[in-house]
């Protein structure tokens, strides 16, 4: 079985997983009866963990190696703790359900991604080429359950994500290299790294990125339903954004080594400020729905690309596990969580789309911040 089929296996359904949460879960919270301040608390959870959880699990793959014993414990709480699900459909219950299984999921990810790495040796330039298959696994399952909560309760989403961390369990039993065990006497290396100020600015340009991403991530879909768009409708709109993903991801390699992350930084954050106005003020018109969906290319697909190569250039072999986790809880953990609390009350407070264009001018602050910050030299990738 050859290395890319078992690393693009695990994006997959990992990337599937998330394709059932972030367009629906919203949409099942409503069915179960919460609010849209209940519906924010718990999807902010999601996010929340990921402040914690990547960073512990990180310290003790750096430390310890055994990395990849942690994706397979971590797979595996994963789908002990969904079950609790089944449990009871009280919001405290939900929030502590969805800690723990957060918690576990979330600190999965960053672990594989330096196995990723590791694994691709010389060839670290094709790794947008094994995640594009995160972004397919997404499409699959986004367009799919669209499709099919047309016709069923949208209730039944429970058992389709049980179903992908199922998947998500067994494939973790591949084997795969991973780094040896760090040299602890280098961990000062990791707190250098942190201090640099190209580092910082980094950190809190993806902060603010993610923060934009919140009503997207938390009330896309609601919002698109309340403009009279069908549930098919709203899964293939999610798919389009992944499906631009995938074509932008294809590519990304060359980009890489034509152009430095600080270019491609900048334009990024330019079209995704544009996308956010966009979903604020046109989204009664699909056209322009489908259009800003494209530039999910640019607001994920990119800047998560650049950020990968920016953490592997700016911290040390020894700290590549923390370095990864320190940019995930920053980005998509303290940012998104905010970002999904702060929409909630935006939302209901003054409609979904003040929140989108709220969002636009957080994209266009870190915008400023990328331009005034990475004045300096960004690293580019090498052929």
């Amino acid at each position: 079985m050859s290395l890319y089929f078992k690393l693009s296996s695990f994006y997959f359904f990992y990337f599937a997983l998330l394709g059932g949460l972030a367009p629906y879960w919203g949409l099942y919270l409503e069915d179960t009866g919460f609010n849209l301040i209940e519906i924010a608390q718990i999807t902010s959870i999601l996010m929340v963990t990921k402040v914690l959880a990547p960073n512990v699990w990180a310290w003790v793959g750096d430390h310890y190696g055994k990395r990849l014993e942690l994706v397979r414990y971590g797979t595996l709480l994963t789908l002990l703790f969904f079950l609790a699900f089944y449990l009871h459909t009280g919001f405290w219950w939900y929030v502590l359900v969805m800690a723990l299984f957060s918690f576990f999921w979330n600190a999965v990810l960053p672990q594989f991604e330096v196995i990723t790495l590791y694994s691709l040796g010389e060839k670290r330039e094709r790794y947008s080429q094994v995640r594009l298959w995160g972004s397919i696994g997404f499409v699959a399952s986004v367009v799919l359950l669209g499709l099919v909560f047309d016709y069923i309760s949208i209730a039944y989403l429970r058992d389709f994500l049980l179903i992908i961390i199922i998947f998500i369990a067994l494939v973790s039993l591949f084997s795969f290299s991973q780094p040896a065990r760090t040299n602890l006497r280098k961990r000062g290396s990791f707190v250098r790294a942190l201090k640099s100020p190209l580092v910082i600015s980094f950190l809190v340009i993806n902060f603010l990125l993610q923060l934009s991403h919140g009503p997207y991530y938390t009330f896309y879909s609601i919002y698109m339903e309340d403009l009279g768009y069908g549930r098919s409708t709203i899964g293939i709109l999610w798919a389009v954004g992944v499906i631009a993903e995938v074509l932008l991801f294809i590519v990304m390699h060359r980009l890489l080594r034509r152009f430095s992350l600080r270019r491609i930084i900048l334009v990024s954050l330019v079209l995704t400020t544009i996308r956010w106005l966009l979903v604020g003020t046109c989204s009664d018109v699909l056209f322009v729905v489908v259009l800003a969906q494209f530039i999910h290319a640019a607001s994920f697909g990119a800047m998560h690309a650049v950020a990968i190569h920016f953490v592997h250039h700016n911290f040390s072999s020894d700290n590549q596990g923390q370095g990864q986790a320190i940019y995930s809880s920053v980005s998509f953990g303290a940012g998104g969580a905010l970002g999904a609390l702060l929409s909630g009350i935006i939302v209901t407070d003054y409609g979904s789309a003040m929140a989108f264009n709220l969002a636009a001018i957080a994209s266009a602050t870190a915008l400023l911040i990328a331009y005034l910050g990475f004045k300096d030299k960004m690293p580019e990738i090498s052929t």
